[in-house]
């Protein structure tokens, strides 16, 4: 039995001692008040509340448990639960289901809040407004755009919370209303507020609760000895975050509006950090199980791709045996192929939400791009990593594959005067008197088209950033539904999405490199220069062949021979050559008779591959020690001259034991890029219209290159959010990765053609 006493202080009938005084009523609650202005107004605005259903002190009490931020196990919330008045606030959110609404691309979200000071006394409504319940100070537009549906918002800044106490001296509570009309009228729905903390130290019964009430600062609970006292520390909202959950036109079973308060103690004299934020989610729906799909589908095929370029290059470079070197080259291409199988997601991904995000025009919102954070934004971030470290391996090794390429120069021409030149005494071997200038031509052109391009990379990054930066498309790819290229200077600009920017960054990357390839081979080629062509040409002007071994057995001959039987000749000699071929007064350049094709895909067999390493086996030894033998020079010379009477006899058909044939491949074998057919007793010479030996530059391996390029760019975006210093960046990397290979790939032409690396200019 409960008895009210003068002071309305709350004691048991059956507790009072003999002497008449009263003790406390344990029976309202156990436990001790947690402030000061919890021991002066709380039992009394509960007695007042239950007894006399007063309902500024049934507010009272209500805001005492909002108070205790941290904890419902407190004495306030005891009396809360114990309380019976019909005139006691529902303290948390019942779940009714928000009706379906629609919200249009940028309409504004109308919320009202319900005021209460800390006494319980009702303050009227209040709208919403840019300033209301953040506690950063801004421009007016910006605080609004948190309002702006559709617009990811966030806003952090360092406050005093002494300042924050001359504004908001005693706490105010709110209860927040979002208005929206339809059919029926005009309503008022009630958001849920969450509190982490109290949700993870109360009971297991209340932990999945919604409050209906939160307050922003709070300088009364710190107040010791006298309420009108300084407070010792002061309880603040760190950090607001309103959730809207999409589609709102069906909103489920939970309210599509949540409002998560994340509250900090600290002492009255320090320095906080607050923040307030709007995030947007949005049920994945299909679009998690599309992405499995699409990447077990594209590794499957990166792994079939994978085993036919390790088998083509077994078949290629003649091994039976499965051994550590073919598990290392298995890697390399299902680097190379899965790298492309991330890129295609990653990009997939990018443009998907690019265009259904922001393609936007309906009357309803139904879409938002992932937030920050979110499984799907973390996936992309996965996808695209491991894109990136893919076709860096894929990368290094292709110029590892170019750089140690097999390739010799086989020059044609023959003395003019048998008797020019003999032998000196002791047997050593006769001075030419062919140039070998001709040859160092050939090797200084070859050395230059290393690294030649299909497109020009300084154009290629000047005009994309001239795009994203200069025309403003990276405006774009914020969080939000604008689609302004030039914001003004008072406009919110929203957080941008690493995934919108990578589908922007990527797509006009790809984009401009695919024109400047088909403008590069369509036309510049076509009318202007074309380096590869010319090159061949070149080749047949000077009587000189390159004959070039990719792996084992397997590579390329450019066909170079003078159809005049002599190139070192003079300027009038020379004229007169190129006349009879403009006149068509000589045969045709190609190796066969009545043939033009200069350039085939090579195949030999075992023993013309011995016999061939056999000789260049002296090219390719070095000097040891500290002093130089005498005669390695002259060894290496005479491989050099042997070299070449063997490969230019072996093309004249003068071995009869190691021949070879011309053919055509079959368009399966140029599709699949194998060779179905081994050599045993003739090599083969597979006609290629396509000047493949190009393969062995950068120019026939633009696809690797442009996809490198981009996702470099890429990656230094995602990681610094400017666009500019992965530009500079990019630029940086390109230069080295040429550098290294020109470096790398003069130091092997020198040492494989015998021309010194001064001549390579």
């Amino acid at each position: 039995m409960l008895l009210c006493f003068p002071g309305l202080r709350c004691v048991c009938a059956d507790s009072r001692n003999v002497t008449g005084q009263a003790a406390e009523c344990n029976a309202c609650s156990s436990r001790q008040p947690a402030s000061l202005w919890e021991a002066t107004f709380l039992d009394s605005s509960f007695l007042a509340c239950n007894n006399s259903c007063n309902l500024t002190a049934c507010e009272l009490l209500t805001n005492a448990v909002v108070l205790n931020a941290f904890s419902l196990e407190t004495r306030a919330y005891d009396l809360y639960a114990k309380a019976k008045s019909q005139n006691l606030p529902k303290l948390f959110y019942s779940n009714t289901g928000l009706p379906p609404l629609s919200f249009g691309k940028n309409s504004k979200i109308n919320f009202k809040l319900v005021k209460y000071d800390a006494r319980g006394n009702f303050l009227g409504w209040e709208d919403v407004t840019g300033g209301t319940l953040q506690l950063c100070a801004d421009r007016q537009s910006v605080l609004d755009a948190a309002y702006s549906f559709g617009t990811s918002y966030e806003q952090s800044c360092t406050v005093q919370v002494s300042n924050l106490l001359r504004r908001v001296p005693e706490p105010i509570f709110y209860e927040m209303f979002l208005q929206f009309s339809n059919g029926k009228g005009n309503w008022l729905w009630p958001v849920p507020v969450a509190n982490p903390q109290l949700q993870l130290n109360s009971p297991a019964s209340l932990r999945s609760e919604r409050l209906r009430r939160f307050f922003l600062v709070d300088g009364l609970s710190g107040r010791q000895g006298n309420l009108s006292n300084q407070p010792a520390s002061v309880m603040l909202a760190a950090g607001l975050l309103l959730s809207v959950d999409l589609p709102t036109s069906s909103p489920g079973d939970q309210s599509a509006f949540l409002l998560t308060v994340k509250y900090a103690k600290q002492d009255s004299t320090a320095t906080t950090q607050v923040s307030f934020a709007v995030s947007y989610t949005h049920r994945p729906g299909t679009s998690p199980r599309d992405t499995d799909i699409a990447l077990a589908i594209l590794g499957s095929l990166a792994a079939l791709y994978a085993l036919l370029k390790t088998s083509s290059w077994v078949r290629r470079s003649r091994l039976q045996n499965i051994s550590f070197i073919i598990l290392v080259k298995f890697f390399a291409f299902f680097a190379g192929a899965l790298a492309n199988t991330f890129f295609m997601v990653a990009l997939g991904t990018g443009i998907y939400w690019l265009i259904v995000f922001k393609g936007q025009q309906s009357a309803a919102v139904e879409v938002m791009v992932p937030p920050a954070g979110s499984q799907i934004e973390t996936n992309f971030i996965i996808y695209l990593s491991c894109a990136f470290v893919l076709k860096a391996v894929d990368l290094l090794h292709l110029l590892i594959t170019q750089v140690t390429i097999s390739i010799f120069l086989i020059d044609w021409e023959k003395p003019k005067e048998k008797a020019a030149f003999k032998a000196p005494a002791g047997g050593q071997r006769a001075i030419s008197s062919v140039s070998i200038w001709r040859t160092f031509l050939i090797a200084n052109e070859w050395n230059e088209i290393q690294t030649h391009r299909k497109l020009n990379p300084s154009l290629q990054l000047f005009a994309v950033l001239l795009l994203l930066e200069v025309v403003g498309l990276k405006n774009i790819t914020s969080r939000d539904l604008n689609l302004d290229l030039h914001p003004g200077a008072d406009a919110y600009l929203a957080a941008w999405s690493p995934i919108l920017r990578f589908g922007l960054a990527a797509s006009l990357w790809l984009a401009l490199g695919i024109a400047q390839v088909a403008f590069f081979t369509g036309i510049y080629e076509r009318f202007v220069e074309d380096k590869i062509h010319q090159f061949i040409d070149l080749c047949s002007m000077s009587n000189v062949s390159v004959f070039i071994l990719m792996h084992g057995c397997y590579g390329f001959y450019v066909h170079g021979r003078s159809v005049h039987g002599h190139a070192d000749v003079g300027m009038d000699a020379m004229h007169a050559c190129l006349r009879k071929e403009e006149e068509n007064l000589c045969p045709l350049r190609g190796l066969e008779a009545n043939s033009d094709i200069q350039t085939f895909e090579v195949l030999l067999t075992d023993r013309a591959r011995q016999l061939y390493d056999k000789i260049t086996q002296p090219l390719m030894e070095g000097p040891r020690g500290e002093r130089v033998r005498v005669d390695l020079h002259e060894q290496r010379l005479r491989s050099y001259y042997t070299l070449n009477r063997f490969l230019s006899s072996f093309l004249e058909h003068a071995y009869r034991d190691m021949d070879y044939v011309v053919k055509d491949k079959f368009f399966l074998e140029r599709v699949m890029d194998m060779e179905f057919q081994e050599p045993v007793d003739m090599s083969i010479l597979y006609t290629d219209a396509s000047a493949l030996f190009s393969r062995t530059l950068f120019y026939n391996n633009e696809l690797a290159l442009l996809v490198f390029d981009t996702l470099l760019f890429s990656v230094v975006d995602l990681g610094t959010q400017d666009f500019l210093l992965a530009a500079i960046i990019t630029f940086v990397v390109q230069k080295l990765v040429k550098m290294l290979q020109q470096a790398l790939g003069r130091r092997n032409l020198a040492a494989k053609t015998l021309v010194e690396k001064q001549f390579l200019i």
